[in-house]
């Protein structure tokens, strides 16, 4: 045969093995499908009804992508995504021709001023500089984007000293000072894998005046990676400082209290998205993780609802005390409003005790977690601009607000959501899902399976190596910077010199009606609102 004739030889085969292939394949299924019987749909139409399937399986990603306007989509909308990703590689937030907000809809705004404040009338504090990597964009093609990557020398945006927050500046032998506004909201090693956590730790160490929660999962080797402050979050299992029995071990307390990095520790009775105890799949308990948490290594573990040794406030101030008093560090309390009356009783009670915690965490019902049930991240707990103007009108009633800070959370991933927090009540504000997609999260929800595509909410070798923690680090401290370059510049506008002086009175909030109301006409309002 002549080269000719082989060469069609060649395309003849190719061809048939394109036809013959998949008719294999869809009679393969269409005999498998019509004599099973637990899908109907499959049963009745084998090949269009696996069509169905693989449409639904994909119809996230359809809606992300392609489908879903850039302010829709839950729990993130694709602007309020690409706002953080943007953050953390390019350090920018700027954008082009106008914004794409509905005016029409209810909700906050920030009252600017008239005679705004110039960059040099801020009290601002641009030092020391911080020598991080962002990324530049050489060619933006239809189909494809070159870009490099370049060193760079940028301010970090700190408070003044005047301005910084003191936790425990009159209770503690050891106060926490923190020089920035936001931190990160608690995550515990085994929700998210080593090089997750490794990451954020070295990133908002290089980023300083910040700070990272640990999460009810205990203290790692890979939170103390970078040189950052660090909050041990105690939960309902004990996590970190518990014995093999379950038990709380002061001695371990103890040893965690003595270490530098851990400024403050945070009792949780309940996170926004599970009012319940934690929840990890046993495929993510590795023996490495059950020594940190002392479990059993492979099996699934819920944590309780609540400490089973604290039955009341009385008793859980008693116990912040004592952890205060051994520890020599601030001891706060995270808590989910789930209503106006439940938020007065425990205040008044801690009132009461004359025993304070040295600061409260309220995290609105919309905040994120690993995994948890449907009914109670959607129905339990009030969203956070309800709880915490709520719970900093009840501080100031029963004349203790000035004794304790707050500590906002909820969805705060952008400037704008994190002044409005400051605006009605917080101190503090913290963040964990602009953490994570700073880091690499496409948002695939899948964390609860251990199948996170990028290797960020999974302890699967294999996965994690998606995520490199020499890149991912820097995007980290660009995203939270930027975070606090966009409060100076919302502070500026509103005529203070500092986001430190957010109030109420730069607030406006439009209701559907078009009606405006002053922050404290907001506050007044849901104050107003019959006690439940």
């Amino acid at each position: 045969m002549s080269s000719t004739e082989w060469l069609a030889f060649f395309i003849f085969c190719f061809l048939a093995l394109c036809i013959l292939v998949p008719l294999v394949l869809i009679i393969w299924i269409y005999i498998l499908d019509r004599r099973q019987k637990v899908h109907s749909v499959l049963r009745n139409y084998p090949v269009l009804g696996n069509v169905r399937y693989f449409l639904e399986n994909i119809g996230p990603e359809l809606r992300q992508y392609l489908f879903a306007h850039n302010r829709e989509g839950k729990p993130f909308s694709r602007f309020q995504y690409e706002n953080i990703v943007k953050a953390g590689k390019y350090k920018e937030r700027i954008i082009g021709f106008g914004s794409e907000r509905d005016y029409e809809e209810p909700g906050f705004y920030i009252r600017n001023a008239m005679f705004p404040m110039l960059n040099e009338e801020l009290r601002i504090d641009q030092n020391p500089k911080i020598k991080t990597i962002l990324y530049n964009i050489d060619h933006e093609g239809l189909f494809n984007r070159r870009e490099h990557r370049e060193d760079a020398i940028v301010d970090p945006h700190y408070l003044a000293g005047e301005d910084a927050v003191i936790i425990g500046e009159h209770t503690c032998r050891f106060p926490f000072k923190v020089k920035g506004l936001v931190g990160q909201s608690a995550m515990s090693y085994g929700a998210l894998g080593k090089n997750a956590i490794t990451a954020l730790s070295r990133g908002l160490g290089l980023a300083g005046g910040t700070w990272m929660n640990t999460g009810e999962g205990g203290l790692s080797e890979y939170h103390l990676e970078g040189d950052v402050d660090i909050i041990m979050q105690i939960g309902p299992a004990l996590f970190g400082v518990r014995t093999l029995e379950g038990d709380f071990s002061w001695e371990l307390f103890k040893q965690k209290s003595e270490m530098e990095k851990i400024k403050a520790f945070e009792l949780k009775l309940a996170q926004g998205a599970k009012t319940r105890g934690g929840h990890i799949l046993g495929e993510k308990v590795t023996p490495e993780i059950a020594a940190i948490r002392n479990v059993t290594p492979w099996k699934t573990i819920d944590s309780p609802n609540r400490f089973r040794e604290l039955h009341d406030t009385a008793g859980l101030m008693e116990f912040a005390d004592e952890l205060r008093e051994v520890g020599g560090k601030p001891v706060g309390i995270k808590i989910v409003v789930g209503s106006k009356s439940e938020a007065e009783n425990l205040v008044r009670e801690i009132a009461e005790s004359r025993t304070l915690p040295d600061f409260i965490t309220v995290d609105g019902g919309e905040g994120g977690t690993g995994a948890t049930f449907q009914e109670l991240s959607d129905a339990a707990g009030l969203p956070l601009f309800t709880a915490l103007p709520i719970l900093d009108e009840m501080l100031k009633k029963y004349k203790i607000r000035d004794k304790l800070k707050l500590i906002a959370s909820g969805k705060l991933v952008t400037p704008d959501k994190v002044a409005y927090a400051l605006c009605l009540g917080a101190d503090l504000v913290n963040t964990a899902r602009g953490m994570m997609i700073s880091v690499g999260c496409i948002m695939a929800q899948v964390c609860h399976n251990n199948t996170c595509p990028v290797g960020v909410a999974t302890t699967d070798p294999w996965r994690e190596k998606a995520l490199v923690i020499e890149e991912k680090m820097y995007r980290v401290t660009n995203y939270i910077i930027s975070l606090r370059e966009g409060l100076f510049n919302l502070a500026a506008s509103a005529g203070i010199a500092s986001p430190a002086e957010f109030s109420e009175e730069h607030l406006i909030y439009k209701k559907e009606s078009g009606e405006m109301l002053t922050g404290e006409e907001y506050k007044k309002n849901i104050q107003s609102l019959k006690q439940v």
